[in-house]
């Protein structure tokens, strides 16, 4: 499944639930971000950013799921998800037209994100593209102003994110996962 042009969204609420706009934080307020690998060496390499899913192919994007161990999902499930998405960034080959990164985030839009979804296709690791695509999601996010940005990680890939700066909660909160309960079948 391929994704051409922007994915549709909900209609906006009626005029008495919606929020008046705030003002954004100024890009002044930012410097200029120093990456680790630049967008034109990435282009050099022959390597594409995107910010969008315009041009994402679903079931390419599957594969590299898979190729990582992330089950195997429902492109129209994926297609949802993209919907729900604050800010995205995805790398593709421009000599196979595949993504070969991603990374994805949600959250309300104004305090707290949660990053979702990192991957890069076994065939690409080493080469910079996850820190890329890292280094530049939470510098996107935090131009919005957000500035609690979390993330889920399997144990075996914490010190990918640590040099990134993630750390466990210096609150010590602890997160929890609702597992519901398997009815005992008589």
């Amino acid at each position: 499944m391929l994704l051409r042009g922007p994915i549709s969204t909900p209609p906006p609420p009626p005029p008495s639930l919606r929020i008046k706009a705030t003002a954004q934080p100024s890009q002044a307020a930012f410097p200029t971000a120093s990456y680790s690998i630049t967008d034109e060496d990435l282009n050099s390499k022959g390597f594409l950013l995107r910010r969008t899913p315009e041009g994402l192919n679903l079931d390419h994007l599957n594969s590299v799921f898979v190729a990582v161990g992330f089950p195997r999902r429902d492109t129209a499930k994926i297609e949802v998800a993209l919907r729900h998405t604050d800010a995205m960034l995805w790398v593709e080959s421009e000599k196979t037209r595949r993504p070969v990164a991603f990374a994805r985030a949600t959250g309300d839009g104004v305090f707290n994100a949660i990053i979702w979804d990192v991957v890069v296709d076994p065939s690409f690791q080493s080469l910079g593209l996850g820190k890329a695509v890292m280094e530049r999601l939470v510098e996107d996010l935090r131009r919005k102003g957000i500035c609690n940005i979390a993330l889920y990680s399997e144990p075996r890939v914490l010190g990918f994110y640590r040099p990134l700066g993630f750390v466990s909660d210096p609150d010590g909160i602890r997160g929890m996962v609702y597992v519901r309960k398997q009815r005992n079948k008589k």
